[in-house]
């Protein structure tokens, strides 16, 4: 098995004759690309980059680029999307991924799936260490990236304040990194709550999401507020209406298990994430069964009015807020 990297500030000098990237995050590719590129200058200047496509790979041009040489020039040779390698040049890359030349390093980035697994598996039994590249689709995962991209540029951030950012700049990793640096860049000190409100007051809020949480909880006039908002910048009435619809889904799949006990364990058992379930826990108070099933029935009708059959899809978004405010209240 490869020895596994934790990070890029791992990376050996010298450079190993092969380096494994499993993923397919384009900013953390790049990343990672960069940074290896960077470790391969610092120990010789003069080193030849190569930078190849594995779908256009034949596999003759690498006895070019990483074959013998008559200079002993460092060679540093990039394949991305190494899964894509076709069957023919597959011999000739694992000939020198298990007999490297001297001086050369072969940088394979492979998105980690089935696909091309001949050659992901050649790598690691020539011993590749491994960079994880691969996309974030948890939101502990994304929270701690933003906590490491504070720290890379020098600065604190708290708690509260992460989560916040998270919800107003949303998934794409480059524009959380952007928001993280900037904030950092323009702060005094630590990072707070009342920083991130200020820089990105309102973005959270164009959320359907947004909205949805606040009605299932009760708060009507934050709903009514965060609604018309959302409205007003072009958030299509069916994707707030599904946004309601998930909210309820989601109280009454965790109350259907009692509401209460760990949020690993019921993540698994639901098929949700933790932070999910840890959050619908806490929306669940205040909701009977007949409330829930009453809750149902709002968003069932609300979804066909946003299909048209209502006259004003707003004014139905608007009433479904207040239907849920009801139902919440219904057998308490």
């Amino acid at each position: 098995m490869p020895s596994k990297l934790l990070s890029l500030d791992d990376l050996p000098s010298p450079l190993p004759p092969a380096v494994l990237l499993v993923g397919d995050e384009e900013l953390l590719v790049a990343r990672a690309i960069a940074a290896i590129a960077a470790a391969a200058r610092r120990t010789d200047p003069q080193v030849v980059e190569s930078d190849i496509e594995g779908g256009a790979l034949e596999g003759s041009e690498l006895h070019e680029v990483l074959g013998p040489s008559l200079f002993s020039d460092a060679r540093l040779v990039t394949i991305r999307a190494a899964q894509d390698v076709k069957v023919a040049a597959q011999p000739v890359l694992q000939q020198y991924l298990a007999a490297p030349s001297d001086g050369a390093t072969i940088v394979l980035q492979h998105a980690g799936g089935a696909k091309g697994k001949a050659v992901l598996e050649a790598a690691r039994k020539a011993g590749a260490p491994e960079l994880p590249v691969a996309k974030l689709t948890k939101n502990s995962e994304r929270l701690d990236f933003v906590r490491s991209e504070v720290r890379r540029a020098g600065g604190k951030i708290s708690p509260e304040a992460v989560t916040a950012l998270v919800d107003a700049v949303g998934t794409d990793l480059r524009e959380l990194a952007a928001a993280a640096t900037q904030l950092v860049g323009d702060s005094s000190g630590p990072i707070d709550l009342d920083l991130v409100r200020r820089f990105h007051q309102g973005k959270a809020e164009v959320s359907g999401y947004n909205v949805a949480d606040l009605a299932v909880v009760g708060n009507v006039a934050g709903a009514l507020e965060a609604l018309r908002f959302a409205l007003d910048v072009g958030v299509p009435q069916v994707v707030i209406a599904d946004a309601l619809a998930d909210g309820v889904r989601t109280i009454a799949k965790v109350a259907s298990v009692g509401g209460r006990g760990n949020k690993f364990d019921l993540a698994q058992q639901l098929g949700m994430p933790p932070w999910k379930v840890e959050r619908a826990q806490g929306q669940l108070r205040g909701w009977s069964e007949l409330g829930v099933r009453r809750a149902f029935g709002v968003v069932a009708r609300l979804n066909a009015d946003v299909k048209g059959e209502a006259a004003d899809a707003d004014y139905a978004l608007e009433r479904a807020v207040l239907g849920l405010a009801d139902a919440r209240a219904a057998g308490r």
